[in-house]
Order: C-alpha cells, then sequence, then structure tokens
C-alpha cells in the first residue's frame, strides 16, 4: 500500500470537516505574507499573529494573503472562523493529494491545482499543492512550502503601478497566478523531453539495465503528470463559464486563454508519453537484435567445428578388424 493510502486509511471514520494532515510531513515553519494594494497604493507585510488578517469585509484594498507552509489544525481553524470558510474546504487544504478542481461555496470559490518544477539531472519531478480562497477582493493562498514557489513573476508585477494587474480585481490575481503555475508546467516538460532524447540516444548506442530502469521511472512520471495535469482543463473550464459571480467578464477572456495552455499541456504530454512507450519497443527490438546477431555467431562456430568433431570422434575410435 502507498504512503498516501496508508495516511488516508487513518483518516477512516472521521466525522467530515476533520482536520487531519494528508501527505508528506509538513515543515515546521509558516510564513505568512500579506500584500494589499489597488492602482495607487502597494503594502507589504510579513503577519505573525493570524488575529491581525480579519479586517473589515471586504477589505478596503485587493489583499493577498499567501499561508507558505502548511498551518497546524489550530492556526487553520483560526483561519476558518475569521474568514468564514466551510470545514470541508480547511480540510481538503490539509489533504494534500486532492486533484485539481473549484468548488464554489457562494461567497467564496475554493481551487486546488499542482505546482511543479523539474528536479536535477536523474531527479524526480518535485511538486506541491497549492490552494486558493477567492473572496470579494480577497485571495488567501495556502502553500506546503517545499523549495519556495513560483510566484515570483506576479510578485514583480504587483510592483508595476501601470500595469493592469494592479487595475484588477482579486480574481486577476488568481487567474494570474494560476497562469504562471500551468506556465511553468513547460518548463518541466521540455526538461523531460530532453531526458527522452537523451535515452533515444542511449537506446540506439549502448542500452543496458539501467536504460530500461530509468525509461520506466520516467513512465512513473508521465502518469503523475497526467494525473496532476488532467483535472486542470475541467477546473479552467469551470472558472472560464463565469458560473460564480466573482469571475469576471474581463478575467473570464483570460481564463479561456489559460485554459487553451491546458489542453496544449496535455497534448505535450501526450505526445512525450508516446515518445517514452516507443523508447521501450526500441529497447526490445535492440535486445532481440543483439541476441540474434550472438545466435548466428554461434551457429557459424558450431557448423564450422561440427565436421572436425565428427571425424575426431570417427577416427578416434578403436577399430577391431576381423583378420587381424
Amino acid at each position: 500500500m502507498s504512503k498516501s493510502l496508508k495516511k488516508r486509511a487513518k483518516k477512516v471514520g472521521a466525522a467530515p470537516g476533520t482536520l487531519m494532515h494528508l501527505g508528506r510531513e509538513r515543515g515546521g515553519s509558516v510564513a505568512i505574507e500579506v500584500i494589499e494594494y489597488d492602482p495607487e497604493h502597494l503594502q507589504k507585510r510579513q503577519v505573525q499573529d493570524v488575529g491581525e488578517l480579519f479586517p473589515s469585509h471586504p477589505p478596503p484594498l485587493i489583499t493577498w494573503v499567501n499561508v507558505e507552509g502548511l498551518p497546524d489544525a489550530h492556526l487553520l481553524q483560526r483561519f476558518g472562523t475569521g474568514f468564514g470558510i466551510h470545514p470541508l474546504v480547511l480540510e481538503d487544504v490539509l489533504a494534500t493529494d486532492q486533484r485539481a478542481k473549484a468548488d464554489d461555496y457562494g461567497s467564496y470559490l475554493f481551487v486546488v491545482l499542482k505546482m511543479l518544477a523539474a528536479g536535477e539531472k536523474g531527479a524526480e519531478i518535485r511538486s506541491e499543492q497549492v490552494s486558493f480562497v477567492l473572496g470579494e477582493r480577497l485571495l488567501i493562498s495556502f502553500q506546503e512550502g517545499i523549495d519556495g514557489d513560483v510566484f515570483g513573476p506576479v510578485r514583480a508585477r504587483l510592483e508595476n503601478p501601470q500595469g493592469q494587474l494592479r487595475a484588477r480585481g482579486a480574481d486577476h490575481l488568481l487567474y494570474a497566478l494560476m497562469d504562471i503555475t500551468v506556465d511553468n508546467y513547460y518548463l518541466v516538460l521540455e526538461a523531460l523531453e530532453d531526458k527522452i532524447e537523451a535515452l533515444e540516444d542511449e537506446v540506439l548506442v549502448n542500452a543496458s539495465t539501467a536504460t530500461v530502469q530509468e525509461i520506466n521511472r520516467l513512465k512513473r512520471e508521465m502518469l503523475f503528470l497526467h494525473k496532476a495535469v488532467w483535472p486542470l482543463r475541467e477546473t479552467v473550464g469551470s472558472l472560464q463559464r463565469r458560473d460564480s459571480h466573482l469571475i469576471e467578464e474581463g478575467t473570464s477572456i483570460f481564463l479561456r486563454d489559460l485554459y487553451d495552455h491546458t489542453v496544449q499541456v496535455l497534448d505535450t504530454l501526450e505526445t512525450l508519453r508516446e515518445m517514452l512507450s516507443g523508447l521501450l519497443d526500441i529497447y526490445l527490438s535492440s535486445v532481440s537484435n543483439r541476441l540474434n546477431v550472438a545466435m548466428k555467431f554461434l551457429t557459424v562456430i558450431a557448423t564450422i567445428f561440427m565436421p572436425l568433431s565428427f571425424i575426431c570422434g570417427v577416427y578416434g575410435m578403436n577399430f577391431k578388424f576381423a583378420g587381424a
């Protein structure tokens, strides 16, 4: 049984909304960053006490609360009480094996997706779950806090008072964060493509058991990527259809473009999966060809020495002549 299933099994019988962490082990520290802005103002601060986050609703400025590092059950419960977040949402924040989805709770939206980063040579893809709670003029993001994030370009765009990000609402900020996350998928796929191309040369020239192990490892990563990206298409599609009043018409156009990017990622992923399956076929054919060459060589040797062995066997016998 996998580790994720074992942790899920521990929750069997618990009441819905029970806050229990599922996934890899949490880090010890939690950092809370608050960015408040409008076209004329931009304020950044680090928050130590969660109680500082609960101003009037909706807040006077568009507010982005970024929580890096999953909080414990007590701290997360304070988030739920202060912002009016449903216990089932808090439960999903702590369960970091969620599939991508978007749930409408009326006064806010809850969105989940995976943030991916390409590992070093020979290392697996690094991933973490990112959960968003979108309210009126408010966006809360929860990260697992693993190796930072990919939101740097969005933070830089917020520094520009002339940029459209400062002039739009919290829903556009949600789009921007989802867009930079999906764009980073291309970097992951590019790194995988480089590995597959290197394996192609290795399979044709000097395939070995280690080559097969690397192919199988990449196939597992492809399966993980497929599970992470496939439901994201449906998630973005539901957002761009503007089923919620929190998504403005101007943002819906950008979400349509994000939907196209998600489809492109899926198409590229399917292409790489086919290439990887083809590599395994090429390896098996290469092994079969090498075996045939070896058998051909052994057959030639056996054909040459078979007559000699026969002659030696016949004339090496002791004959008894009748006239002797």
